[in-house]
């Protein structure tokens, strides 16, 4: 348990009361946590769909890379155009505050595909190598498990999850010496002129606009097969596991140039926050990330750069969206959509300048919240939940919404989030964590803490500042608050440990 010494401080409520919910140690504590009709009504609502169908559902589980939070109409920004996310979020259940377990692409997929918060790099080695993936797991109870695109990090990580060998235009591991946008160069850029803006790790510029075909650019092909694969799957007697990884918005940004020409470079508005932190700790770094490409003349504080950068992410945001349209209008040709469940994921966010920020690697909250949108069908539609929830929560959620039992391999760390399909609005978890290298971080209704090993720590108030401008981790009026998000992280470490 917390110390019984360490006072909760002032936070508004719909906090559950149970460590063990907000520790989320297994979906059977979970389920005793709730409401028994909360559970019994996800099962019969489940159950009853099935027996409509006649089948199990399929999913279609689509993954974007490095997409933040607020880049979609579906999160309330209307600057950037996502048409076809803002369409199906309105038939769907979308997660206000879902944060992931590492805000790097490696981990942090690993730690969703298996559940499990601390599981390296990969999901087929270090802590995690016994444990049975996400896919492997469905693939077991007689789905066929496919996956396009950028699902691991790399494309041996855990490739017994999949039925048929992943497909992917080009790793993001080579194996001859270099590095591997040097190595794909050609699949990457498909402006001949990028190649006269070579980085000195061999990379082209971070964004290009070339006047090509939606299905030309790396993530367009990848769609494309699994449309192929979705029709495929379709005529067979099998339920299926579609996960779709795109790439875009990770860098370059690169997308054909009609989504560029969504915007207008001088109307796009930047962030109002281009400072630095009050109090910034010396352990918060910026993301040196985009350094690996060229033509990054003005970064990162010029303005000239955040309104070039900004148009660039936000028209990769428009193109993934109009990729995500054709996979959602595809399910309803087939007449498959009513048995589909569709989640809508991304791996971490990404600063576009806020602090004169850039990219991910840190534990901001830009970095580590991130979009997750669900709908399952029998279930709830066109409803959105405050609820804190973690991208681990996925896999039980999974099981729970197709009627699967958990793995026998390992036990699961996150908690089903299926009964908020139904009560978006009931209390749920008290906290969720995050680490980054030598930091941990820790996010309640209102502050989100993080501590580093060398004794920095960072506490912002979300309710006062949710903007991240003001550090106050060393404010006297905060230090019942520290020392309470400090409990928490200490009774996290003692569970972790046993």
């Amino acid at each position: 348990m917390l110390n019984q010494d360490t006072k909760r401080p002032s936070e508004k409520k719909n906090q559950h009361p149970s460590r063990r919910d907000f520790l989320c140690r297994s979906a059977a504590v979970a389920a005793m946590s709730l409401t028994g009709g909360s559970f019994a009504t996800s099962k019969a609502l489940t159950n009853a769909h099935e027996e409509q169908v006649g089948t199990k559902d399929n999913v279609l589980f689509i993954a974007v890379d490095d997409l933040r939070m607020a880049a979609m109409g579906a999160y309330g920004v209307t600057q950037v155009k996502t048409p076809n996310i803002d369409r199906f979020a309105a038939d769907a259940t979308v997660f206000k505050r879902a944060y992931c377990q590492y805000p790097i692409c490696m981990p942090s997929r690993a730690s969703l595909m298996t559940s499990m918060r601390t599981v390296g790099r990969r999901a087929d080695q270090g802590p995690s190598k016994a444990s049975t993936t996400l896919g492997q797991h469905f693939k077991d109870h007689g789905y066929t498990t496919v996956a396009n695109g950028k699902i691991f990090h790399t494309i041996a990580d855990s490739a017994d999850s999949w039925s048929e060998p992943s497909w992917r235009v080009y790793d993001y591991e080579v194996d001859t010496e270099g590095d591997w946008g040097k190595y794909h160069f050609d699949k990457i850029w498909l402006q001949p002129e990028s190649r006269d803006h070579i980085s000195e790790r061999g990379r082209g510029p971070y964004w290009e606009a070339a006047d090509v075909d939606d299905f030309d650019y790396e993530d367009g092909q990848v769609v494309q097969k699994s449309l192929e694969d979705m029709r495929r799957l379709h005529q067979t007697n099998q339920p299926f596991f579609l996960a779709v990884g795109l790439h875009r918005p990770h860098l370059p940004f690169n997308a054909p140039k009609r989504y560029f020409d969504l915007y207008d470079p001088d109307e796009i508005d930047l962030a109002d926050n281009r400072f630095a932190i009050a109090n910034q700790p010396g352990a918060l770094r910026n993301s040196g990330e985009i350094g690996n490409y060229s033509m990054i003349d003005g970064w990162p504080e010029e303005e000239h750069f955040h309104r070039q950068a900004r148009h660039a992410y936000f028209a990769c945001v428009s193109y993934v969206d109009a990729l995500i349209g054709k996979l959602l209008d595809e399910l309803k040709a087939l007449d498959i959509y009513e048995n589909t469940i569709i989640v809508l994921w991304s791996d971490h966010g990404w600063l576009l300048g806020e602090h004169n920020f850039w990219g991910k690697h840190n534990t901001l909250n830009e970095s580590i919240q991130v979009p997750l949108i669900v709908r399952a069908p029998g279930h709830k539609t066109g409803t959105r939940t405050p609820a804190l929830v973690e991208l681990l929560d996925i896999y039980p959620s999974l099981c729970e919404l197709t009627g699967l039992p958990h793995p026998d391999s390992h036990e699961l760390e996150g908690k089903s989030f299926a009964p908020l399909l139904e009560e978006p609005d009931q209390p749920w978890k008290e906290a969720v964590f995050s680490e980054f290298r030598e930091s941990r971080v820790v996010k309640t209704d209102r502050y989100i803490y993080t501590e580093w090993k060398n004794g920095d720590r960072m506490l912002f108030d979300h309710l006062k500042d949710p903007n991240e401008n003001v550090n106050v981790a060393d404010e006297p009026e905060y230090a019942e608050a520290v020392s309470y998000m400090r409990g928490l992280l200490a009774s996290f470490d003692a569970t972790e440990t046993r």
